[in-house]
């Protein structure tokens, strides 16, 4: 373990790393790099971007790609988690491409400084609003040592009814989130998906509640304006020139309570609109659909998990490792 790193609080052998990026208006902003090796590494890495109210806790998934001989990285956005400080909104940022800062840095730590700097020898992983994030990090950047990306159920259109998406509904959350960037807007969140993960409740994992709440992190007017700005680019057609999978679940719904169908579908996403808009990033794309899987796949029940990994072997054997 190098002095810049700690154990992380997912204990040994994860260590975490701060990296230091620009303040903005609320104070100092820090990301943070979580890390494990592999026993047995082939210079192949992965990097790993969450989603909204969420932070790095997968260590399941990590194993997947340790018993392969990946060494893991994941990071912890600015403002989300393990880099989340008190004088800080939670989850806020005006931009998504201000984050770009964070996945240069954690690229150049993870290809320059830890030697996995062969042309395609690092997969980019990412989650709903962070596979909306990679995707755009990646068109914009095209690293030679991006060898694929893993884009699991990722955030390509705003769900929900069809006047949301309206060029009139976009000209009045335009105007609002550039005079009101911090106001809240008015939803109703029950709860049901967090409760349906975690352990405490209706699920299987363990993780910190103050860093990924049952009831999620409030939207903002400005958040939200820059996501619709993200999802106008990916519309117009990203041009990702390494290979992409997209998983998804099969289906949606939202049931308006606990039950049965909550385990076993996307209750947060419209998985329409992720098959609509997949091809749009970019000439090389794999789309999955899982049945019976949850909106972070690799969060499903057992037995869909054991398919999305068949899947995602598949495709890992034939694009990326070939």
């Amino acid at each position: 373990m190098r002095a810049d790193q700690t154990v992380d609080v997912l204990g040994a052998p994860w260590v975490a790393e701060t990296i230091g990026l620009p303040p903005d208006e609320e104070g100092p902003v820090v990301a943070t790099l979580v890390s494990r090796r592999a026993e047995r590494s082939t210079g192949r890495a992965v990097l790993h971007v969450h989603g909204f109210a969420d932070y790095f806790f997968h260590t399941e998934y990590a194993a997947w790609w340790l018993a392969r001989g990946y060494d893991f990285y994941a990071v912890d956005l600015r403002k989300y988690g393990r880099s989340l400080r008190p004088h800080q909104t939670a989850t806020y940022v005006d931009d998504l491409t201000a984050y770009f800062a964070e996945l240069d840095l954690a690229w150049w730590r993870i290809t320059e400084r830890d030697g996995h700097d062969q042309p395609g020898s690092v997969v980019l992983s990412a989650h709903s609003t962070g596979g909306l994030t990679a995707s755009l990090w990646a068109d914009a950047r095209q690293p030679a040592t991006l060898g694929g990306v893993v884009l699991n159920s990722p955030w390509l259109d705003l769900q929900g009814a069809a006047w949301l998406r309206s060029a009139a509904a976009g000209r009045v959350l335009d105007r609002r989130g550039r005079r009101h960037p911090l106001k809240e807007l008015s939803r109703d969140v029950s709860g049901i998906y967090g409760r349906s993960l975690h352990r405490d409740h209706d699920g299987e994992w363990d993780y910190d509640l103050t860093w990924k709440p049952i009831e999620s992190f409030p939207v903002r007017y400005g958040w939200l304006r820059a996501v619709r700005r993200a999802h106008a680019q990916v519309h117009t057609g990203l041009s990702v020139l390494a290979p992409v999978l997209v998983l998804s679940s099969a289906a949606t719904k939202r049931p308006p309570q606990m039950h049965d169908d909550v385990h076993t579908h996307d209750i947060v996403l419209d998985v329409p609109q992720i098959r609509q808009w997949a091809t749009s990033l970019g000439p090389h794309v794999t789309y999955v659909a899982v049945d019976g899987a949850r909106h972070d796949v690799v969060l499903s029940l057992p037995h869909v998990r054991e398919v999305v990994y068949d899947e995602l072997e598949r495709w890992v054997t034939a694009y990326v490792e070939r």
